[in-house]
């Protein structure tokens, strides 16, 4: 019979904060070294728009410094022209998404969502926009997986809810 094993909160809490940093880091990375795979890393930044608000509702305000934390790391690991397109992109549309986050009262479940849905489009075209890829396949796609993976936990949220109360 295996041992349970227990894992603190506080550890579980980090490791967002060290998936959400390195996430951070290895898309930006991603982006400079492979860019002809952008349609690719454009579906896996839906994840990290979740990792965001899984450290905001952990740690507060301090999710910000988390952002600068992978920001100036991707700057230094990654092409310098994508790490600033994606810090200049992510930190307007993390401030949108942070001022909706906090000032929102309504449940997490519909913060993640309602906070995702204005500020992704906002990163999206931000970051293409300032690399000058403007190609509509890769930004629809972007959009649309990051859209999907944040609806997939809202539903996943809400599918929790429902058996707590049943």
């Amino acid at each position: 019979m295996p041992v349970p094993v227990i894992v603190p909160e506080s550890f579980r809490q980090m490791i967002y904060l060290l998936a959400y940093i390195a996430s951070v880091v290895a898309i930006n990375y991603a982006f400079s070294y492979a860019p002809h795979l952008d349609l690719l890393w454009s579906c896996w930044v839906g994840l990290i728009f979740v990792l965001r608000d899984m450290v905001q509702t952990r740690y507060g305000h301090w999710s910000l410094a988390a952002m600068i934390v992978g920001g100036i790391l991707s700057y230094w690991l990654a092409d310098p022209f994508v790490a600033t397109a994606s810090v200049t992109a992510f930190a307007v549309s993390e401030t949108v998404d942070w001022i909706v986050f906090t000032v929102t009262r309504r449940s997490l479940k519909d913060r993640l969502w309602i906070s995702s849905a204005l500020s992704i489009p906002v990163d999206t075209l931000l970051f293409f926009g300032i690399l000058g890829l403007w190609d509509a396949t890769v930004i629809g796609t972007a959009l649309a997986s990051k859209l999907a993976g944040v609806s997939a936990v809202w539903a996943l949220m809400m599918s929790r809810e429902a058996r707590a109360r049943a």
